[in-house]
Parts: C-alpha cells; sequence; structure tokens
C-alpha cells in the first residue's frame, strides 16, 4: 500500500489518526472506495464522492447505525467518522460465501426486520428523512398503508424519472401505470420492518467473521422489499438464506407470486441510473399483475 496525501490527510482529520497507508479498492458505482491502514492498527475503508449533496454521506452513516442497534440483526461496518465530503468505516475482512454464513445471515436479517421502524419511509427516531439510493434522492414522507407509500414514494417517482430520461417508452410506462391502481389489492399489510433498502448482492460482503451488509438506503417499509432485491440480483445460496429467515419470522402466504411486484422500484432505479434493459424489464414484471 502507498499513501496518498489528500485522501490521507482528510482521514487524519476525521479520525484523529496519522494513515500510514491507502489503496484503491474496486467496485461501486456511485462512490470512490480507499482502503486505509492507521498509525493505531486499524484498517479502515473511506468513501467519497465529488459534489455529493451536503447530506450525502451522513444518511449512509445514520442509516449504518440504525441497521447495527439491533442486537442479533444483521451485521454492518462500524462508522468511524463522517461529514459532508466522506465516510470512513472499519474494513472488512474478505470471507467465503458459504451456505453457512448465508443461513446466518437469513436469522439476522429476519431479526434486522422484525426491529421494525415508527411508520413507513420512517428511519432513525422516527424521522421521515429523505435519504439517497445510489445517487438519486429517495423520499420518505409518510403515507397510511404500504401500498399507498409504495405507489407514491417508491414506483411512480422513479417511472416519471426514467420515462423523462428515455429509458421507458410511453407504452412501456402505462403498462406499469396500470398495476398501481391495484396495489392495495395485491399488496398485504404488515408493520413497517427495518429495512437495508437496497439490499442487492452488491451490497453484502462475506466477511472472515461472518456477512455484512453495507451502504444502505435504509427506512421503515414491507420486509419482502429486500427479499425481493435478493432475488433479482442473486445471492449465493440464496435458499438457504430464505429458509433459515423463515425459520425465524414465517413469510406470509405468496410472498414469491409478489417478488416481480417488489422488485418494480429497484428495475426502475436501474432504468433511471442506467437505462438500457431495465426499463423494458420493468414493463414485463408489472405485466404479470395487468
Amino acid at each position: 500500500m502507498a499513501r496518498q496525501p489528500l485522501v490521507a490527510r482528510r482521514a487524519e482529520g476525521l479520525l484523529g489518526a496519522a494513515v500510514v497507508a491507502t489503496a484503491p479498492v474496486a467496485g461501486g458505482d456511485t462512490a470512490t472506495a480507499t482502503k486505509l491502514r492507521l498509525s493505531n492498527g486499524t484498517t479502515a475503508l473511506m468513501k467519497t464522492m465529488p459534489h455529493a449533496p451536503a447530506d450525502f454521506f451522513e444518511a449512509e452513516a445514520r442509516g449504518l447505525r440504525w441497521l447495527g442497534e439491533v442486537e442479533g440483526g444483521a451485521r454492518v461496518p462500524e462508522v468511524l467518522g463522517v461529514d459532508s465530503e466522506c465516510l470512513v468505516m472499519r474494513w472488512i475482512e474478505p470471507g467465503k460465501q458459504t451456505a453457512d454464513a448465508a443461513a446466518d445471515l437469513g436469522r439476522a436479517l429476519a431479526a434486522t426486520h422484525a426491529a421494525g421502524a415508527a411508520a413507513y419511509g420512517a428511519g432513525p427516531g422516527g424521522e421521515h428523512r429523505d435519504t439517497y439510493i445510489a445517487r438519486l434522492p429517495l423520499p420518505n414522507r409518510p403515507a397510511p398503508t404500504w401500498a399507498e407509500f409504495y405507489a407514491v414514494r417508491r414506483v411512480l417517482p422513479y417511472l416519471k424519472l426514467a420515462r423523462d430520461r428515455g429509458a421507458m417508452t410511453d407504452e412501456q410506462a402505462a403498462t406499469v401505470e396500470s398495476v398501481v391502481g391495484k396495489l392495495p389489492a395485491l399488496l398485504p399489510e404488515e408493520g413497517p420492518a427495518r429495512l437495508h433498502g437496497d439490499l442487492w448482492n452488491g451490497n453484502v460482503v462475506w466477511g472472515v467473521d461472518g456477512v455484512h451488509l453495507v451502504d444502505p438506503a435504509a427506512y421503515g417499509g414491507h420486509r419482502e422489499m429486500d427479499l425481493a432485491m435478493l432475488s433479482l440480483f442473486g445471492l449465493p445460496h440464496l435458499p438457504k438464506m430464505i429458509e433459515a429467515y423463515a425459520e425465524v419470522t414465517p413469510l406470509t402466504e405468496g410472498w414469491e407470486d409478489r417478488l416481480a411486484l417488489h422488485q418494480l422500484f429497484p428495475l426502475l432505479v436501474h432504468a433511471c441510473l442506467f437505462g438500457g434493459g431495465y426499463g423494458p424489464r420493468a414493463a414485463a414484471a408489472a405485466a404479470r399483475y395487468r
């Protein structure tokens, strides 16, 4: 590991410890990641992003701490320091992707979900703060039911943005819109779970000491959201994880039939960010419920 002076000085000012070495870390679509070795023996990960919104990294830190406060819940990296320009977390040493680790994650995620939230869209302290998913704003203003919250805070805003950005045709957008009015009949009501909120495979880190979840967009919502995103983008040993989850908290009847419905949100987000085939995939998922 060499030492990048600008990165090191920023971390040192935040952590109060000397940085003896730095190294770039590959991966991530939104932020730049750098591995830090500190003079006190700590190894850390620092995230930065040019022109980040003023509360971007603070929102991520709040989400990590909120998820991490659940006893027996899913593990998240410890936040070591945060300001408007960067976030520094304890380093997770990579480990193996095993079935046992996946089962442990299933049980832990069930505990995190069961810890609940004050309301749909509520986060730490019961506050309804808007946050971010990747680099897009994520609205969290309250709504009385999950069906309404999902429609007006998760599906419709990103459907409009995807259409405005040319990632969906008018016909594809109309297919998604046709399902929105049916959501009250399609989505069962449950108390709001404490969600990671952006739980795709890339945000699951298999460490030597167990599985950790990173890069949350945490809020109170339906627990099937996290499971739908894991199913959409794949997770090693996913059936084992689901089995262990259901042993702790049984899933509501028909949850597998609703996976594509809850996958509309991440598909629309990806359509907004990357275009490509994500818009048509969202329309195809919605067409199943017309």
